[in-house]
């Protein structure tokens, strides 16, 4: 109970000069420090004579001496931002554990007095520990300018489908746990007591010695209870709107005023959890540093604190604007929700561009991929375009199928190159998926199009060769012509040098180049006429730049709610999924307005509302 009570002690009594820095540094970090980071990689890659950067000419990017030169002055600048965040939030902790007063003025100046010193070579490796270590394993201890960092999806996806790099992925992954637990205490070593890295590392690993578990757990029951919390407070803001509802039916201007006044309260709590995640999960941990220290009767050092201590209250000119301003606030969305509720205003927002589904590979998330089911089952959930995948067989068939290997989906160690397709169309690939497919065949491309054709569903059809097919894209726009199939399909490749053959074949079929990295202005691709893109390579910018070219994009392969309503909100073209009827709902949804007035709509609803 005393650990609890000096923790909550730790996060509130500069609760203060904590919340402005963190508010402050999120905007800092979103208007200032990331577009300085975009910056200097534009001007890198403009230097350097790259108009756009793809998975076919990144390593000659990347080898160039002016982009190594970026990358190491970039790692250098977002491991000072994200030591400087960390650093301000220890010494304000430092400063509420010995109950000292401090403003957010202070607490920046301290911590540079502090950081200076650690700026020594000797301290390169914290840039494993900041950069990659903490946003890998994610457990909720990153700095603000790093906890956006993630793992494509794209790649999580291509190791949990093999074992072995699954297996291996696992390994690594407890290795770099026990190293992160370890190296907990790191940053308040280097702070708060001037050690180096080095140093840091071995006092952490010797303070969290036979605690390991213990912290573990109480941090993660941290986070677990702070989500509570936060959910709870929402479903007790719903709860009053609800009673307020019932009460004043009749009344709706009160009425309005104050569901006005809950929903304020309630965004307050998103942004206060927003800014506040990482904070209290730095609360925890100082509160475990101070009391392993007291426990192992370790030396705790003292920071003077007297020439940065507050000074007392805010100047009662700032707090009257806050007050004038909040009051303008209340009363203006007083008058919108009045409004809404009494069916007065209609703000809905029809999305501009028509934003389509495609079936990743047909319905594979039900069905055996790349066959006849799976096409039938993506027809069957309503997707408006069916992506499958192209090889040749040796006698230069044309058939459906993604790996050239039929190891995965056949469990047959053979290249689809080697095999004449009368051979090829006996082989079982559909038990691996269940065995009540063992019927199921790699389909030709011709039957996939005369099926497509007859349902009235688009294809989009993915060629990937591997350097030993003959007349690979002649014969595949040749199969699309004689079933006059060209206006109902796209073809697409991972390799640039495919989509210029297809064009220089037949400059009307519709190319569109698939791109794992995507960066700058990748329209200059002059042979693609739209762009498949990797999730995590999509931005505002990016969907802006292709659609000032009056071009489309395509994003893949996203199967989770919040991912594919990110991508709708960006207003993408196309989004390929695994989760057809999961993409339509969230699509359908989206069209009828933005998340407030979806919120709204559902609570609506929830109400029942006249």
């Amino acid at each position: 109970m005393e650990y609890i009570r000096n923790t909550i002690n730790i996060l509130k009594y500069n609760i203060k000069a904590l919340l402005i820095f963190e508010t402050i540094s999120k905007i800092l970090i979103s208007l200032v420090f990331i577009p300085i980071a975009i910056y200097g990689f534009n001007l890198t890659m403009k230097l350097t004579g790259y108009t756009y950067l793809t998975l076919e000419n990144i390593n000659s990017f990347a080898i160039k001496p002016l982009t190594i030169f970026f990358i190491m002055i970039i790692i250098l600048f977002l491991t000072i931002v994200a030591l400087f965040d960390i650093s301000v939030m220890l010494i304000i902790y430092d400063a509420s554990y010995h109950r000292r007063k401090i403003k957010m003025i202070g607490g920046i100046k301290l911590a540079i007095e502090h950081i200076i010193p650690l700026l020594n070579p000797k301290n390169i490796p914290v840039a494993f520990l900041l950069l990659f270590l903490i946003p890998f394993l994610n457990i909720g201890v990153s700095s603000n300018v790093i906890s956006s960092i993630s793992i494509p999806e794209f790649i999580l996806d291509y190791i949990y489908k093999s074992n072995t790099l699954s297996t291996l992925l696992f390994t690594i992954y407890v290795v770099l746990f026990s190293m992160l637990i370890n190296w907990v205490f790191s940053i308040h070593y280097m702070v708060l007591e001037g050690d180096s890295f080095h140093d840091a590392r071995r006092h952490s690993s010797r303070l969290i010695r036979k605690c390991q578990i213990k912290d573990v757990i109480t941090i993660i029951i941290t986070q677990a209870l702070s989500s509570v919390i936060y959910v709870a407070f929402i479903a007790f803001g719903l709860f009053c709107i609800y009673a307020i509802n019932l009460i004043m039916r009749k009344h709706l201007i009160i009425e309005s005023f104050f569901i006005t006044i809950v929903g304020v309260f309630i965004g307050a709590a998103l942004i206060i959890y927003t800014i506040f995640s990482t904070a209290t999960n730095y609360a925890v941990i100082s509160g475990l540093f101070y009391k392993h220290k007291k426990e192992k009767k370790e030396c705790i050092v003292k920071i003077d604190y007297s020439e940065v201590e507050a000074s007392n209250g805010i100047k009662i000119a700032i707090k009257r604007w806050i007050t004038y301003v909040s009051i303008l606030a209340i009363l203006g969305e007083t008058v919108l929700t009045y409004q809404i509720i009494s069916g007065k205003a209609n703000i809905n927002i029809e999305q501009i561009r028509t934003m389509e589904i495609t079936a990743h590979r047909g319905a594979s998330s039900k069905y055996p991929e790349n066959t006849m089911a799976a096409f039938r089952g993506a027809k069957e959930l309503g997707a408006d375009w069916i992506e499958l995948d192209v090889q040749q067989t040796k006698d230069g068939q044309v058939v459906v199928c993604h790996d050239a290997n039929l190891m995965r989906v056949a469990g047959i160690n053979k290249k689809i190159i080697d095999m004449n397709y009368n051979e090829l169309s006996q082989i079982d690939v559909g038990s691996h998926f269940d065995s009540k497919y063992k019927d199921e065949r790699i389909p030709l491309l011709d039957d996939v199009i005369k099926f497509a054709k007859l349902n009235n569903i688009r294809l989009n059809i993915e060629i990937k060769p591997n350097g030993r097919e003959m007349d690979f894209e002649t014969k595949t726009i040749n199969i699309i012509k004689s079933n006059g199939f060209e206006d109902m399909c796209v073809v697409t490749s991972q390799t640039y040098s495919v989509l210029k053959n297809i064009k220089e074949i037949d400059s009307n079929i519709k190319t569109v180049y698939v791109m794992s990295i995507a960066i700058g202005k990748i329209t200059d691709l002059e042979y693609a006429d739209c762009y498949s893109v990797e999730e995590t390579n999509v931005t505002p910018n990016l969907v802006n730049i292709v659609h000032n070219e009056g071009k489309e994009i395509y994003v893949w392969t996203i199967n989770t709610e919040e991912s594919i309503g990110k991508m709708v909100d960006m207003n993408v073209d196309n989004i390929i999924t695994d989760e057809i009827l999961l993409g339509k709902k969230i699509v359908a949804k989206k069209k009828q307005g933005s998340m407030v007035i979806e919120f709204i709509d559902a609570l609506q609803t929830f109400l029942k509302i006249e």
